[in-house]
């Protein structure tokens, strides 16, 4: 057996070497020439399916980017990967297969790369939980590796209005019409028109928010994460992408080169400051786990204090990400950053180049735009990630409050024991102006799978509760999601968390300001109800939810399915 080669450390493996004769004539049969078998072999993980708008053109995409490897000397190999339709799956029970499956690509990606012998990956994701998972396995692999984010989608148009609508605004009529605000041909309208093509949800949802995220780690090329699904720019994107491959194996530079404890914080940064989705805690903190990096949701706040809101963006926003990409994408933002020192220039990138390096050239954008602010006049000084604690969340919880619908909210409990039971109250006029809705059972371990409360929270923007309500759950919530929510409470109710015994009429106090939750009650009557509480049955024995029930972490640890892991290496 022939020692592997420097830059085809694995492939060589596979390939080189009389011993290797039925490995070749197998390649040959999927179309290995014989120059093919001495060049370094790339994966191209596609994430394609026609599941979802998010991912019906990555097949495409995919092939742009093994040409991109061809060109520039390796040998290109196509292989595909689950996804899931989150948008499809909200508010029903699929849901809870949404974040199983991203450890499943993740395991998937890492299997068939190590498996077959790649020297390096490109992966390319579309939906919200391909996108982390392909970086997860590109930490696991540590082989030379670059992400490519298929692309948002482009705005529907409402043909009476004009105005731009998505995803969340079909969620958000379903209230509108339950308040009696829209009719069912309203309803079918906004339906028919919201989602005109291939491309990931167009606000500064989860999808858009984890490119952005992936694109400040250093993981894809700059202004990957805001270029428009269908446009000749995301062709380039992908064929660099092949191209760049082989450059970072030529410079030995690997994943775990560049997600380094400062990548991450810069990611924080511009997560925050694009006014970013509540996911990208969940996902930073899998992604700095698998990459052995230090990273806790106290980061999230320390990070929060200094740096500001600054772009206008969907959710609570006006505007969505092809808006930004037609004023210079993300680059322009970071230069910002890294300007007002709130960037971390040293980082290394899959340019082989520093932050500081790549946004050397970059131009600040228009004057006259009005998406991004400046950093003198912005949006929130602070950061709209609140991590909270107290009482009802001793291990942390996640909210999403950019002060449109103030800082501090005080109510009565109304209880659920899932989503479906707490949209349908919320329908049907039970949720009245003072409610805290609490919605339980939905956990990583409860749910299974932390399902996300998109319906809810559209449901009661849409009834026009916003600033009348807030919504706790220890489930989660889409990156389409607005109003005064919280989730994440850790620890869950299925694991006897405080949630677990909150009763209806219990006052309940959340501050965004001093970022604590509270369940207002003696500490006496607390303590008596947690001894007194009994765990549920699992909802799951068998199957993949059954085995993520047994195998995941906390939220606050990033829900990771291999955490188990370092106690027995300990």
């Amino acid at each position: 057996m022939s020692k592997p080669d420097l830059i085809r450390p694995y492939s060589s493996i596979v390939h080189d070497g009389p011993d290797r004769a039925p490995n070749r004539s197998m390649l040959r049969a999927v179309g290995f020439k014989d120059e093919d078998f001495q060049k370094t072999v790339v994966g191209i993980a596609s994430t394609w399916s026609m599941l979802t708008p998010c991912n019906m053109h990555i097949d495409a995409l995919a092939r742009e980017a093994g040409a991109g490897t061809d060109a520039a000397g390796g040998k290109s190999i196509i292989f595909g990967t689950i996804t899931v339709a989150d948008g499809i799956s909200m508010g029903t029970l699929g849901m809870r297969y949404s974040l199983v499956s991203r450890d499943v690509i993740a395991d998937s990606i890492e299997t068939v790369c190590g498996a077959e012998g790649f020297d390096g990956l490109v992966a390319i994701g579309g939906c919200d939980k391909n996108m982390p998972g392909c970086v997860m396995a590109m930490a696991r692999l540590n082989r030379p590796s670059v992400f490519v984010y298929g692309g948002t989608i482009l705005p529907g148009i409402h043909p009476d209005s004009k105005k731009d609508c998505d995803i969340v605004s079909v969620f958000e009529a379903v209230g509108q019409y339950a308040a009696g605000k829209l009719d069912a041909q309203g309803l079918q309208t906004i339906e028919a028109c919201s989602i005109p093509g291939p491309g990931s949800c167009g606000g500064m949802y989860t999808a858009n928010t984890m490119a952005s995220a992936i694109e400040a780690l250093g993981m894809s090329l700059p202004n990957s994460s805001t270029q428009i699904a269908i446009s000749e720019e995301k062709k380039l994107d992908c064929r660099r992408a092949g191209a760049a491959v082989l450059a970072l194996a030529k410079a030995g530079i690997r994943p775990r080169d560049i997600l380094t404890k400062k990548a991450f914080e810069n990611a924080i940064t511009v997560v925050i400051a694009l006014g970013g989705s509540t996911n990208a805690v969940l996902h930073l903190l899998a992604i700095a786990h698998t990459a052995g990096v230090k990273l806790s949701i106290d980061d999230f706040t320390r990070i929060g204090r200094r740096v500001p809101v600054l772009a206008d963006l969907k959710p609570s926003g006006r505007y969505g990400m092809a808006h930004l990409s037609r004023i210079g994408g993300l680059a322009p933002l970071m230069k910002m950053l890294f300007d007002a020192g709130l960037l971390h220039g040293d980082c290394l990138t899959v340019t082989g180049k520093t932050v500081a390096e790549n946004l050397r050239e970059v131009k600040l954008y228009p004057a006259d735009q009005d998406v991004v602010r400046p950093l003198s006049n912005p949006i929130k000084a602070d950061s709209h990630i609140r991590i909270l604690y107290g009482n009802l969340a001793p291990e942390g919880a996640v909210a999403k409050i950019t002060g449109k619908e103030g800082l501090r909210f005080s109510g009565k409990a109304i209880v659920f024991e899932s989503e479906e039971t707490a949209l349908k109250a919320i329908l049907n006029g039970r949720v009245k102006p003072g409610h805290v809705i609490v919605i339980r059972n939905e956990g990583p371990v409860g749910g299974p799978g932390m399902r996300e409360m998109l319906a809810p929270t559209s449901a009661v923007m849409g009834k026009g509760l916003g600033r009348e309500v807030a919504l706790i759950t220890d489930g989660r919530f889409s990156g389409g999601s607005h109003g005064f929510v919280v989730g994440h409470l850790t620890p869950e109710a299925a694991t006897g968390g405080p949630i677990a015994v909150i009763k209806n009429g219990d006052p309940i106090t959340i501050d965004a300001e001093q970022n604590q939750i509270s369940l207002d009650l003696p500490p006496k009557e607390l303590k008596a109800r947690l001894k007194a509480w009994k765990p549920r049955k699992p909802r799951e024995t068998r199957g993949v939810l059954a085995k993520y029930a047994r195998l995941v972490a906390t939220a606050s640890e990033g829900a990771v399915t291999d955490k188990y892991l370092d106690t027995v290496r300990r």
